[in-house]
């Protein structure tokens, strides 16, 4: 078998089956390799960003990696956005990435490039093959890497004279390694700080938003009165009917001050858990810990959270404890104009049992993200480095991940023109995703911003850098020009029946939004 060969066959023993592309030159190896392995299932996208995306919604949804195929430095350079949401989520991927032939290399062709520099800021490891004999360990090495818990992007740098080689060498599958043991010392430190009834909170992010971890921290909740929170963009949270209910922490800097302000102690499970301004502002303090109060950190990003919350349960005797779950209390219909009042309750009432929200809908999401909390249970997946341009792809990846769970997306334009060329994929694919967009036509976070940086009256310039219009996008005819079924409701009747629609007819479907 060649390199490429053996690294795919590395990666079906492994566990991993499915690999979003856009190849080039460089990658006609592992092409060829690709047509020899139909038990991979390959996903073409039409932008790398969109390769990316979709493997942070696969990976967020099923812990375990989906293969990116890049084209050179040039392919990575064009993901790397939602390579860095990925990072903040850890989410597991793992990244093949084509390069010139080594001989080739030093002669700096035009798209010559120093790929593992590019990389090393969005991956946990990076390597470059540099035999065909050594292709499929590499390949199962990275695979365990990127799911050691928390999970993380692993890139392969891949030679292309390397994946065209002739090998004859075994390889050996690697197991993930063991996360880091939770300190029992902490465990008691963390319990004897509840137990001394000290205003405290617990902030959870990472796999520990699921309802298992959920449960364990509902209980602790219950036995020992303190807050429960989760950060304000978690990769994964799982919410509605049948399960426990946790605040969010807000965006904004001075409402994290507020809401944190009453509690002396924070109790800090998983990654990015210490609350940190999204921005710098004048007169507001980078760290959003207040004033007098200490952190523990029960579980670091290396350490499994559920395990962590599971101990410090037993430690306070909250095991056979109730907790309260989210009654199911869906709201009916509305009727009447489209606006955003009527909005929410209109997704509310239509989303299904199970399905997954992929939310990149920016300041249109929080009245939907509060009038689901009651509705069926679901996941939702949120925007975890900023990094625009997630929501089309993370949805497109959940629905591979997960074919038996409807997928929402909520998305705003200014985002979603980021990677529109995912409705293509989702046409291709058939993938049964429904995509609500917001159609303000403008970036009005940034109108905000302007605002909040003391600029009331901005000029001409400012005003044009924060619109959308002349001319004005379609979404529909955007939609309908790649295979996407488009819709445009003028009343919260049509926007029901057509969710409803969406919902129950196989395939992607568009809903644009004209709001204010």
């Amino acid at each position: 078998m060649t390199g490429a060969e053996s690294i795919l066959d590395a990666a079906l023993r492994s566990g991993v089956d499915t690999c979003f592309a856009n190849p080039g030159t460089t990658e006609m190896g592992l092409v060829a390799a690709l047509d020899t392995t139909p038990d991979v299932r390959t996903v073409l996208a039409l932008f790398e960003g969109v390769c990316t995306g979709m493997a942070d919604g696969y990976g967020r949804m099923l812990d375990r990696p989906a293969m990116t195929l890049l084209h050179l430095g040039v392919g990575l350079g064009n993901g790397i956005a939602n390579l860095h949401n990925a990072r903040r989520a850890f989410s597991p991927i793992v990244n093949l990435i084509g390069d010139h032939p080594i001989a080739h290399i030093p002669y700096n062709a035009p798209l010559t490039s120093d790929i593992a520099t590019m990389a090393k800021p969005v991956s946990s490891t990076v390597h470059t093959v540099t035999s065909a004999d050594d292709a499929g360990n590499d390949m199962a090495r990275a695979i365990a890497q990127s799911t050691t818990i928390p999970g993380g992007i692993s890139t392969l740098i891949l030679p292309s004279d390397i994946m065209c080689a002739e090998t004859q060498a075994e390889f050996n599958l690697v197991e993930p390694a063991t996360p880091s043991p939770i300190d029992e010392n902490i465990v008691n430190a963390a319990r004897d700080t509840l137990e001394k009834g000290s205003n405290t909170a617990i902030i959870i992010n990472g796999r520990a938003l699921r309802e298992e971890g959920l449960t364990h921290a509902a209980k602790i909740a219950a036995k020992t009165d303190c807050a429960l929170f989760s950060v304000c963009f978690p990769a994964r949270l799982d919410r509605g009917a049948g399960l426990p209910a946790i605040q969010r922490l807000p965006y904004f800097p001075e409402q994290v001050l507020e809401r944190l302000a009453p509690y002396k102690k924070l109790i800090l499970v998983g990654g990015y858990t210490e609350p940190v301004s999204f921005f710098k502002y004048d007169n507001i303090p980078s760290s959003l810990v207040p004033q007098g109060c200490t952190t523990i950190t029960l579980a670091s990003h290396e350490q499994d959270g559920i395990v962590a919350l599971e101990q410090l349960c037993d430690a306070v005797n909250a095991n056979h404890t109730e907790v309260p779950m989210q009654e199911l209390a869906i709201p009916d219909a509305p009727t009447g104009p489209l606006n955003r009042k009527t909005i929410a309750p209109a997704i509310a009432a239509a989303l299904p049992e199970n399905a997954i929200i992929a939310d990149e809908g920016g300041m249109n999401s929080a009245p939907i993200y509060f009038a689901t909390q009651s509705g069926h249970a679901h996941s939702s997946l949120f925007l975890t480095g900023g990094g625009i341009g997630y929501g089309m792809p993370s949805a497109a990846g959940a629905a591979i991940a997960c074919p038996y769970r409807p997928v929402l997306n909520l998305q705003s334009d200014g985002a979603g023109m980021y990677t529109l060329q995912t409705l293509w994929t989702m046409a291709r694919e058939s993938l049964d995703v429904t995509t609500v967009v917001f159609s303000n036509r403008k970036y009005k976070i940034l109108q905000i911003e302007l605002e909040r940086a003391g600029i009331d009256k901005p000029g001409p310039i400012a005003d044009s850098l924060t619109e959308l219009s002349n001319p004005d996008i379609s979404w529909c005819d955007l939609a309908k020009g790649m295979g996407v079924p488009a819709s445009r409701p003028e009343t919260a009747e049509d926007l029901s029946a057509a969710l409803t629609r969406s919902f129950s007819e196989e395939g992607p479907s568009l809903i644009e939004l004209e709001i204010d």
